[in-house]
């Protein structure tokens, strides 16, 4: 079935400008499948999915929205919809990729939708908001946004030209990962995932270049939070087989009330979904913060470094390294895979050694004691002297890293063969 470009926006007052976007998308030779969100009117443009099927995908119906007219409501009902509706057309295999345009409203709508569809699904979304804040938009999700520069009204001088860029560009996406299917594009490595910080480059990517030598595709993420809940949606849709979490400094920020947090779930995707895992301790002897004033007062009195003019680290303590060390054991303890835990005792991070800001003996030993106390009696940690970015440490979490996965393929082949035997002897 020919994959199209799916187009996602409110027909009722933006009918015109859709119009011109699948004009252009098919004078590209892409085809379109057209969701009509809008709930004010009827449509200006005959869509393949009528805005009452998608209120009633969210819900409601479009008479029981107009009546009660209620915008955040209209906004909700509408996203859900297009949201089940995009997911069950991708499911039938058409969509090649999706457009959305709007305003606040018509963005929020055609964000939930995009969201709901797999990383590597092209999405493009003009927007009226673009040029802000676009994370609650974009999420985790590898949405590009454009902005509209004016407002999304009538085909204009400027808009034309706008809104033809955004055409052009879903057209080449969608186009390019048709000629990559055609010719095989080797997308047949195993891929891993790897966190990373500023204070953990030299170990995570000396565990890269390792890791790669062996024929991994491997995934780095930076631990910013975002970066975190990117790997871990990844690793729920099926992407990463396994993980070196060097850098879990995350957990920190979601404890102590930094800006990098990456939610209450963090560290536990890959236990969940039976991956294997080598875990260390990497920057969580910091806490992430802005601009210096911006640091909460009762912070005040605590031990700063001012990585850059718009990052303040804060060291964390005692007591909250040995909570942290609590919270990651009891997260490794779900797991159902193997898993390993590296903890590196001269530092967890370039700030945390002998002379640095951020040295903490007692910190990091609060943190190990943590974690012993509380791991599972199946996990094993291994102490190592180095601090984290010594080379050895690198090279025993790519090597342990890749027996897990050595020896599970190797299980793998021998059921596959005791399977085969079996068969040949029934």
């Amino acid at each position: 079935m020919p994959k199209k470009a799916v187009l996602i926006g409110a027909l009722d007052t933006k009918g015109y400008e859709f119009q011109f976007i699948k004009e252009t998308l098919q004078k590209c030779g892409v085809e379109t499948f057209i969701v009509d969100t809008g709930v004010l009117g009827d449509p200006m443009l005959q869509p393949d999915i009528s805005a009452d099927q998608v209120a009633q995908a969210g819900g409601a119906t479009i008479e029981q929205l107009r009546i009660q007219n209620d915008r955040g409501t209209a906004v909700t009902v509408m996203g859900n919809g297009a949201a089940a509706i995009i997911k069950e057309l991708e499911s039938t295999g058409i969509v090649g990729g999706v457009y959305g345009m709007g305003g606040t409203a018509g963005t929020t709508v055609a964000a939930y939708a995009m969201q709901a569809l797999p990383i590597g699904v092209p999405k493009l979304l003009v927007s009226t908001v673009a040029s802000g804040n676009t994370r609650p938009y974009v999420g985790v999700k590898d949405i590009t946004m454009m902005y509209s520069v004016v407002d999304i009204a009538g085909i204009n001088k400027l808009s034309r030209r706008i809104l033809s860029n955004a055409a052009y560009a879903l057209a080449g996406m969608i186009l390019q990962q048709e000629q990559e299917a055609d010719l095989g594009n080797g997308d047949d490595k195993i891929t891993l995932g790897i966190t990373m910080f500023g204070v953990t480059t030299p170990c995570a990517t000396r565990v890269r270049e390792l890791l790669e030598q062996k024929g991994y595709d491997i995934l780095v993420f930076h631990a910013t939070g975002t970066g975190g809940l990117a790997m871990e949606e990844l690793i729920k849709a099926g992407y990463i087989t396994g993980v070196a979490d060097i850098t879990t400094t995350e957990l920190a920020d979601e404890l102590v009330g930094g800006i990098f947090s990456a939610g209450a779930n963090r560290l536990e995707a890959a236990g969940t979904a039976g991956i294997p895992q080598v875990v260390s301790v990497g920057a969580l002897d910091m806490v992430n913060f802005g601009p210096r004033e911006s640091v909460p007062s009762q912070f005040k009195d605590r031990v700063f470094y001012q990585h850059n003019p718009t990052t303040t680290l804060m060291r964390t303590t005692v007591a909250e390294n040995r909570e942290l060390g609590r919270i990651l054991a009891s997260k490794l303890n779900k797991s159902t895979a193997p898993t390993l835990v590296i903890l590196p005792k001269a530092g967890v991070s370039l700030l945390d050694m002998d002379t640095k800001p951020f040295d903490g003996k007692e910190e990091r030993q609060a943190l190990f004691d943590g974690i012993k106390q509380h791991l599972r009696a199946d996990i094993t940690f291994i102490e190592l002297e180095p601090d984290i970015n010594d080379p050895s440490v690198a090279e025993a979490i790519a090597e342990h890293l890749i027996r897990m996965l050595e020896d599970i393929s190797n299980q793998t082949k021998g059921e596959l063969k005791h399977g085969d035997i079996q068969t040949g002897n029934s």
